[in-house]
């Protein structure tokens, strides 16, 4: 088991779908390129750096509502590696997606993913966006209320189980409110972007420089287009299309996951010991009615704890961002088909999840994911569109398609209405931007890289050809080389190179 570690250390940096909603869709920016008055001591301020571990820490203070500045204000967390090559040419800000996941916790394995390179010039930058994590994190349920919904199988075939789904998300909305305060309705991605800003002014540079990964290419993406003249070099990797509706995405993401298990599978036929037997369709029908037959009998695990059809897919889901944690489904699959032992995949669900041992959780990766996503955007609420939309979804997904439909359902109640609005976004005027596309990433496809790179008057697209969740710093030397000497000296590859 001791590949489940690593898969820990892969996973923790990826964005994700989280639950029936998918990954979060870019917000409309609204913005402008000068700072207004009221801005202003929060663009002047100076940022305090104290030594932690190897590490240098601080906070950034940022107003809860740009619309009104004086309304209050939250602190940032920032974690800064120090250019290992003397005086740093200037920071390079790091985000890992979601939303809800931790740029501070990014920086830990940066060091060693990011070219040494590009370690010895910049100072590497992480911050947990606002209501993530140690910034002001939105706060909602307690651990066993997020316990009881993370594993959840709501009956989506019925009217009453879709009712008892959106009773249950409206109460985590409830929960959030009470216990997050007036930074609950600002928490989107236009303020997060706005806030990427305020960071780059504190830390001295006249140009962003960002490595933004999975939901990181929305915030990178939306602060083009707020301000396109302040953009230095971007690299966008795993990316989101600004233009697709949550629908859209959810079935771009429903299908991508299906080509992921398909690859697993047949890769796993092709070795000894495979719990798959048959041809590739049989092997995915083995997952299916696995994955069913815990929503209906939850599978045991030698705990106190069961392993549902959410929790069973959670397990599943998590090993398919990276090929090389494959091995662990392998594991995970054959304890379950073959002993009825749903413990291993529990064990990823948890890891997926951020779940301790004793039942509490590591992180707030939930509640960010939920509060964000409804701000940015939702799905039809009406249940005649959820199911429609769940049909086309279960075509091309039909091993684990159900899973990501009926997204209408988690915001359906939510206290605040959506602030975004689906807009391509062109950042006119902006330098360069590199995105990077894998082509056979799951969570983020490919066309949505293709897409991000086209609507982008700058954008410039580099493409590996694997399998996976994002490529720097996970695929090979080719993609290395290219990102390192976009950052390093501004070379930009040629549009379309493949890798």
């Amino acid at each position: 088991m001791a590949a489940v570690g690593v898969l820990a250390l892969l996973l923790a940096g990826c964005g994700s779908l989280k639950h029936q909603v998918g990954v979060a869709r870019v917000a409309t920016p609204s913005g402008t390129s000068t700072v207004e008055a009221g801005l202003q001591p929060f663009y002047d301020q100076a940022i305090d750096w104290k030594a932690c571990d190897k590490f240098q820490c601080a906070t950034a203070k940022v107003p809860i509502d740009y619309a009104d500045p004086t309304a209050g204000s939250i602190r940032l967390a920032l974690k800064r590696a120090s250019a290992t090559g003397g005086a740093a040419i200037g920071s390079l800000l790091i985000n890992p997606g979601g939303p809800g996941a931790s740029g501070v916790d990014l920086v830990d394995r940066a060091v060693t993913t990011v070219g040494k390179d590009v370690l010895a010039k910049y100072d590497v930058v992480g911050f947990d966006p606002r209501g993530v994590a140690r910034s002001n994190p939105v706060k909602c349920m307690d651990a066993a209320s997020t316990d009881k919904l993370l594993s959840a199988d709501f009956d989506y075939s019925t009217d009453a189980g879709i009712a008892a789904a959106e009773a249950a998300y409206t109460a985590m909305g409830k929960a959030c409110a009470a216990n997050t305060g007036p930074l609950l309705a600002h928490v989107d991605t236009v303020s997060a972007a706005r806030d990427m800003d305020v960071l780059r002014a504190a830390l001295g540079d006249e140009t962003l420089t960002y490595l933004g990964y999975s939901y990181g290419t929305a915030l990178g993406a939306t602060y083009a287009g707020l301000f396109p003249h302040r953009v230095g070099r971007m690299v966008l990797d795993g990316a989101l299309d600004p233009k697709l509706s949550p629908d859209e995405l959810g079935l771009g993401q429903a299908a991508g996951f299906e080509g992921a298990l398909r690859a697993y599978v047949a890769d796993c036929q092709g070795g000894a010991k495979c719990p798959l037997t048959g041809n590739v369709d049989e092997g995915l029908a083995k997952i299916h009615n696995l994955v069913e037959r815990a929503r209906r009998s939850p599978l045991p695990t030698g705990t106190d704890r069961s392993l549902t059809g959410t929790l069973a897919f959670y397990g599943i889901a998590v090993t398919l961002y990276d090929n090389a944690s494959w091995s662990v489904l392998t594991q995970a699959l054959t304890a379950a088909l073959g002993k009825n032992d749903g413990s291993v995949l529990l064990h990823l669900a948890d890891l997926y999840n951020d779940r301790n041992a004793d039942g509490t959780f590591s992180s707030n990766s939930t509640e960010a994911f939920t509060a964000i996503n409804c701000l940015d955007g939702t799905s039809s609420t009406d249940v005649g569109d959820m199911r429609a939309e769940a049909a086309k979804i279960e075509q091309v997904a039909p091993t684990l398609g159900y899973f990501f439909g009926y997204g209408g359902v988690v915001c359906a109640g939510w206290p605040y209405p959506p602030t975004g609005k689906v807009k391509p976004i062109t950042a006119d005027g902006a330098p360069p931007i590199l995105v990077v596309g894998t082509t056979d990433d799951p969570a983020t496809p490919y066309a949505w890289a293709q897409g991000l790179a086209s609507e982008l008057s700058s954008g410039v697209l580099l493409t590996f050809q694997g399998e996976g969740h994002t490529a720097y710093g996970r695929s090979n030397d080719c993609i290395a080389a290219a990102v390192d000497a976009y950052l390093l000296a501004g070379t930009v590859p040629a549009d379309g190179k493949r890798c």
